[in-house]
């Protein structure tokens, strides 16, 4: 593994109570429309960097960005958010080949779809962490 690890939802909740910093790299209409993880209860706010944008065009400042906006120096550790734990999986890896301590969220924000095709079945909001659903970061 090229990456720190994976986190279940309820692991990488518990890592941004220890001081961890969540990066959620869905793209802003999936912000916009979908909702965004609420972590006010913890010490940092989330980032939202896209690793790509609509279309699947891969965002070329995502490691700038990210060195621009994240703590590198101090240890703080990320943890990185998408759909389904698929594009955050290549989001840590570039950014711990970038120097960062990075995780991935397994099952993503929405997880994987059921049978109808509806992401219900697990993920962080099925799951029960804090979310702003449908509000614009």
């Amino acid at each position: 593994m090229s990456y720190a690890g994976d986190l279940t939802p309820q692991e990488a909740w518990a890592k941004l109570e220890q001081g961890a910093i969540l990066v959620d790299v869905r793209t802003e209409g999936e912000w916009a429309h979908i909702g965004i993880p609420d972590t006010k209860a913890t010490d940092n706010d989330p980032l939202f960097i896209p690793w790509t944008f609509p279309g699947g065009i891969p965002n070329p400042d995502f490691i700038t960005d990210l060195t621009q906006q994240a703590p590198q120096d101090d240890g703080t550790e990320l943890v990185f958010l998408c759909r389904s734990g698929q594009r955050s999986i290549a989001a840590a890896v570039a950014a711990t080949q970038a120097g960062f301590t990075s995780y991935n969220v397994l099952e993503g924000f929405e997880g994987e779809p059921d049978r109808y095709g509806e992401r219900t079945v697990n993920g962080w909001k099925n799951r029960g962490l804090p979310t702003n659903l449908g509000i614009a970061k």
